[in-house]
């Protein structure tokens, strides 16, 4: 588990500003190391890089200095062996849930292909609508098949941009529960940008706090606590009360 899967050394990017303005500085200073087969959650308030960061540790976004190693190898753009996994439902909406889940699989042979569908259509609770297209699921349902999808191509690494964040409340729930139960028996590297500090304390071996814009990283937070977690346990409460603190957020407010 000590393995680095990504390190990200001295990063830091801006953007040109308007006219005679400064260049945007977007983040920086950010070191961060992830290890093989860790769920690792970025938290922070709006507008902070959080997703800037993501894109540019997938390669969608060059960084202004320093770099990007992922699985020791410096990041020239994206990579078919690392999945990212958006809010916005990116199922294909004329394919079925088992064409949807097969996408990537066209190098496998048939049979190869009909049992890796069928392992993860069972894994992500979707038995029975193998034929049902998109506009036929509900929104987390849609997420099932996406999530289905990226561990079907066997990825090395999975990114995940606030993939619940268009949910209802109870569905969010369940599908943290149903992403902790699917890492357990995975243990893909997972590394999850969110804005909900419940679902980072919920999901992640270890939280990383950044600040406002420009977003540095203010703290990170390792989480050793069994899995399913008991949200009403001390243990609980203390590590999502201190992301609150770190966040300057009363704890009155974001609580999920």
């Amino acid at each position: 588990m000590n393995e680095s899967a990504i390190s990200a050394r001295d990063l830091e990017i801006s953007f040109p500003g308007k006219r005679r303005a400064g260049p945007i500085h977007v983040l920086r200073s950010i070191n961060l190391e992830v290890r093989r087969g860790e769920f690792v959650c970025i938290v922070g308030p709006s507008g902070c890089g959080k997703t800037t960061l993501l894109n540019v540790i997938t390669g969608f976004i060059r960084q202004s200095s320093g770099e990007v190693l992922v699985q020791g190898s410096p990041v020239t753009g994206p990579d078919p062996k690392r999945i990212f996994v958006f809010q916005d439902n990116g199922v294909f909406p004329w394919l079925t849930v088992e064409q949807n889940i097969g996408f990537g699989l066209a190098r496998r042979s048939r049979d190869e292909q009909r049992e890796i569908v069928h392992r993860y259509v069972q894994m992500v609770g979707l038995t029975g609508f193998e034929k049902a297209y998109p506009r036929e699921l509900s929104g987390g349902m849609r997420q099932r098949v996406e999530i289905a999808r990226a561990l079907a191509a066997n990825p090395q690494i999975i990114y995940m941009d606030e993939p619940f964040g268009a949910l209802d409340f109870i569905t969010r729930l369940k599908m943290r529960a149903d992403l902790t139960r699917i890492w357990q028996e995975e243990k893909k590297t997972i590394l999850f940008v969110t804005h909900d500090i419940e679902e980072s304390v919920q999901l992640a071996d270890r939280v990383v706090v950044m600040s406002q814009r420009p977003g540095t990283i203010r703290k990170q937070i390792e989480i050793d606590l069994p899995r399913p977690r008991d949200l009403d346990s001390p243990e609980y409460l203390e590590v999502r009360d201190e992301i609150f603190h770190t966040m300057g957020m009363s704890l009155k407010v974001g609580a999920a």
